[in-house]
Parts: structure tokens; sequence; C-alpha cells
């Protein structure tokens, strides 16, 4: 005769090891929900079943619940069968799922019904017991579903402070749209916006929306990206889905793959010069089309366009500082080569060199991740400058860069400008992760040497190790003020 409660555990053991593979994979790496304004609700959700299967996994992985306890099991039970329905609601309703992690839902919520009734059927005989948790050992399988428990409980706090830090997030940015709107420009505009759905594209469509412009997206995924905005945006895949017959007045151009990461072979910069220059060569070709065409074009760029500077040199970079003959510096070339390509088609362009964004993604957070486990400190010799600039600066910045070009009249003519995006207050990067590691209430110690990042990252690691005192002169010669002229990390 099959023993239901032995098997129940089981299937509960495998129930914890395909949630962490959920959790990890899906809801850390490629969701990263953490991250995601629209994800507060579904992350509390998953902070209060994480507490009660934490309950359920260490409390039936030693213990027998007799007499009233068998009743408040079954009462735990209705309680996660009602989160996970209202988990599935919320999950449609803020984000389109992968297919992976929709499978594995499925797959998860089939084994939840399956333990579940079977320990269902033995709390029939525990209610008849006198009350008490009888202590009933289960060996490694009690050992491995306790573990489970600690896990989903870890699991389910880091959920709810997420979910706190999302909140207070809303809140912050919901006071700051409402004492500073952001305006671009002085009437509405129809506005192509390519990298729309990364860190600064997503603040930036945003900012579109509420002050009246009507915003397509340019993207790989139109369905999640659609999704992600709640329909007020349109999506596409391709540019030649956008009838000729609907006008385009500006183009924002924040498209790229991420330049932090993988070593860069000849492949990986052969990916990287074709996602940037390619990219948008591809998008002045299309502009090129256009029965009516636009008049604007802001194309992102980046301060590797300086190269390095050498370390002790407090030089400040301008935007008529020359390039370097290393591969961030032409990549960087490369890219507003190919922007600049827009003014035959009598554009006005404007390339934006960003420096290192502060915010609460892109690559902060990883940067600031030894800083949070207490472990910051200077990365290399720790006096290379950061030259950095808050988001919501380079989103004002846009705005004030559109102000000015639309300034310049109804005769407009065709003209390429650059603009450095980075705040006046330059910190090296020992002061720099002092400042983090002050905000966090961290200590700040720990040296990482420069040797192990070289032979790690190869010619990459002189982004970390090297750095570049650049100067807004243009932003700040055109009357643009910063509201973080000095860092205040998230």
């Amino acid at each position: 005769m099959i023993d239901t409660h032995l098997l129940a555990l089981q299937l509960m053991a495998a129930q914890g090891a395909l949630g962490a593979f959920d959790t990890l994979y899906h809801h850390e790496v490629t969701e990263a929900l953490a991250q995601r304004n629209t994800a507060r609700r579904e992350l509390s959700i998953h902070a209060i079943r994480s507490s009660i299967y934490c309950a359920m996994f260490i409390g039936l992985s030693s213990w027998a619940w007799h007499g009233v306890w068998a009743w408040v099991l079954l009462a735990v039970f209705g309680i996660e069968i009602v989160l996970t329905l209202w988990d599935f609601v919320v999950e449609d309703g803020s984000r389109l799922l992968p297919p992976t992690e929709r499978i594995t839902h499925t797959v998860l919520a089939i084994n939840a019904g399956a333990f579940i009734a079977l320990l269902a059927m033995n709390t029939v005989d525990w209610a008849a017991q006198p009350t008490a948790l009888v202590w009933q050992p289960q060996g490694w399988l009690g050992a491995f579903l306790a573990l489970c428990g600690v896990g989903v409980g870890i699991s389910g706090l880091r959920d709810g402070l997420a979910a706190r830090a999302l909140f207070r997030r809303e809140t912050q940015e919901q006071v700051r749209a409402t004492e500073a709107p952001v305006h671009f420009g002085t009437r509405p505009q129809r506005v192509l916006v390519t990298g729309g759905t990364g860190f600064i594209g997503q603040i930036l469509v945003r900012h579109l929306l509420a002050d009246g412009h009507a915003v397509t997206v340019w993207t790989r995924d139109a369905r999640s990206a659609a999704w992600n905005f709640g329909g007020a945006v349109r999506c596409v895949q391709r540019l030649d889905q956008i009838p000729p017959t609907d006008d385009c007045d500006v183009v924002i151009n924040l498209a790229g793959a991420r330049i932090l990461g993988q070593r860069w072979s000849e492949h990986r910069q052969r990916q990287l010069m074709q996602s940037r220059a390619g990219l948008t060569a591809a998008l002045v070709a299309w502009i090129a089309t256009r029965p009516r065409k636009p008049w604007l074009l802001l194309s992102g760029s980046a301060i590797g366009y300086y190269g390095v500077q050498r370390q002790g040199d407090a030089t400040e970079l301008t935007e008529d500082t020359p390039p370097q003959d290393i591969f961030m510096s032409t990549l960087c070339q490369g890219w507003e080569r190919a922007a600049q390509g827009a003014t035959a088609h009598g554009l006005q362009v404007a390339c934006m060199r960003f420096g290192f964004v502060l915010g609460h993604q892109g690559s902060l957070p990883q940067l600031l991740l030894p800083v949070a486990l207490g472990m910051g400190g200077r990365l290399g010799s720790g006096r290379q400058w950061l030259s950095w600039v808050h988001v919501h600066d380079v989103v004002r910045a846009m705005a004030h860069v559109w102000r000015v070009a639309e300034q310049a009249g109804t005769d407009r003519s065709a003209s390429a400008q650059v603009y450095n995006f980075t705040a006046p207050g330059v910190l090296s990067q020992e002061e720099f992760t002092r400042v983090a590691a002050s905000v966090m209430h961290r200590p700040c110690w720990m040296p990482t040497p420069a040797a192990p990042v070289k032979l790690l990252l190869g010619e990459q690691a002189d982004l970390l190790l090297e750095g570049q005192r650049v100067v807004p002169a243009r932003l700040l010669q055109t009357g643009f003020s910063f509201r973080s002229p000095m860092p205040a990390v998230p």
C-alpha cells in the first residue's frame, strides 16, 4: 500500500527544488522582478506565499499536525490556493511571462495540487488525535524539506524588502513628477525611441507620455514591451511596421548591447559595433525613406569616446577633446558617425555622451554589490576618475537639448552637436565608493587588486580601472542646471 504521507513529502521536496529554479532563474536573472516598477504587488504576494511555504516545509519536515493543528494546516492550504490564483491574475496583468516561466508555473501548480490533496487526506486522521505537534522525523527527506523552508523564507524576506523598496521608489518618482515635471519642447510631438525597454529608456518613455507626446518604441520583443507600458505605447519589432503615412517628429536612439560583461573578443567587438553603429546606420537609412522626415535625432554615445586618462591627470575633458585609438573610443566614434549621417537628410543631430548613469537599475546595483555585502573598497588604485550622472538628470538633459534645438527656430539647418551627459562633481573611484558605503551604512575597507580584474576582463578592465574626468561644458554653456551635482547613491 502506498504511504500517501511519504509521497506528499516527496512531492513537496520536488516543489522546493523546482521553486528554487523558478526563483533564481526567472524572478532574479531573466525577469529581475526586484527592479521592475510594475512588480511591486507580485513581489508582495510572493513574500506572503514564501512565508507560508517556509512554515509548511519546516513544520511538515519532522512533525505530524494532530488535533486543532490539522485544521490550521487545512486553513493554510486554503490560503495558499487563494494566493496562488491571485498571483496568476497579478502576473498576467503586470507582465508577459516567458514560455519557460509559464511552463514552470503550470508544473508547480499541478505538483502543489497533488501534495496538498494527499496531505489533506491525512488531516482527517490527524484531526481525530489529541492536539499536538508530534515529532515524526523523516531522515534525509526531512532535512531537505527543512533546508527548502529556510531557503524559501530567505526568498520571501528578499521579496518583501524589494516590494517595500519599489513602493518607496514609486512614491519618490510620483513626488518628483508632480513637483518637477519634465517638458520636452513646447508642443506634443510624435517620438520614436529605440532602446525604450532599457534602464534609461523606460524612464524616458514614461516622462514623454506624461508630457503629452505620442511614443513608438522599436524593440526586439514588441509584445513584452507593450505589456510593460500598459498599452500606452506603440511597439514595433521592425521599422517597416511604421506606415509611411505616420509622421515621426523626433527620434531618440538609446539602443545598444550591454558593453560591460563578456570579454571583448573580436566576435564580441563586432557584436557591439553592430548593436550601436550598425543599428544607428539602419535607423538613419529608414529616416532617409520617410516622405516627411523627423527634424531631430538625439542619439546615445558614451564618454568612452575619450579613451582613458592617465591617473593623476586632472585635465577636464570637454566635447572638443580628441578621441584615442582604442576599442572603446573607436566604438563610440563609429556610433556617432552613423548618427551624424542623418544631417544629410536635414535633421538636427545631438550625440549624447553618457557617463556612468546612477539609478535603481542599470550597472549601479552590480557595481554596489560588494558595498552592500560589506566588502566595498577601492578598485585598483582607486584614483581613477568616475564621471557619473543621475538618470533623472539624463532625462532632464535630453529635454533641455530638445528645447535648445527647438529654439533654433523654424528655419532649422541640419547640424550635429555633441553633449557630455556627466555631472559637474567628478569623483575618484575610491571617493565614490566611500560615499556609497556611507549612504548604505556599510564599511569601506576591502581593496580589489587590478591584476585579477585585468586577467578576467582583458581590455574591458579599462572601463573599471581607468577613468576620465569629463565635464558637461556644452550643457552648462546652454543653461542646463543639474539637480544632482553630487552623487546621492540610490
